[in-house]
């Protein structure tokens, strides 16, 4: 008598558990394809909110560039007032700098143009550019701060 009872406790459970998962599973899968278009929804707002703010992204970084170029037109004045041999030595090195300015401003204006589908990469390439571009400017300051004699 007990074993029939185990049996049947044992059985009834069985059952109801085999009897409920599909349910359970279906439920699971509703709420991860809902997890998964509400994530895709996200994905799409941020990356339309980042693509909105791409007029003061380029207005930022065209303040930095102009910055960096005031303090390089400083650097070739103070490097001016130095010895003919210095001169000649940063005179590409100058150029170098300003020839990435130039790039820099056209890495600008194609963020400036960039379209909704390709403003992620043109944005990277713009900040890479830049920090590119102040690596070598501070390179160049300690350079000449080595050259010069204060």
């Amino acid at each position: 008598m007990k074993n029939t009872f185990l049996v049947i406790a044992f059985a009834a459970i069985t059952v109801f558990a085999v009897g409920c998962k599909p349910a359970e599973e279906q439920s699971t899968a509703q709420q991860l394809d809902k997890v998964k278009t509400e994530t895709k929804a996200d994905a799409q707002e941020m990356k339309d909110y980042a693509f909105a703010q791409k007029a003061e992204f380029v207005a930022k970084m065209q303040g930095q560039l102009d910055a960096l170029k005031k303090d390089t037109d400083a650097l070739s004045a103070k490097i001016e007032s130095s010895s003919d041999a210095v001169k000649a030595d940063a005179k590409p090195k100058l150029q170098a700098l300003r020839d990435e300015a130039s790039g820099m401003n056209k890495q600008l204006d194609e963020a400036e143009n960039a379209t909704e589908s390709t403003w992620d990469s043109v944005k990277a390439g713009s900040e890479k550019a830049y920090d590119g571009l102040k690596n070598d400017f501070q390179q160049a300051r300690q350079w000449a701060s080595d050259k010069i004699a204060p």
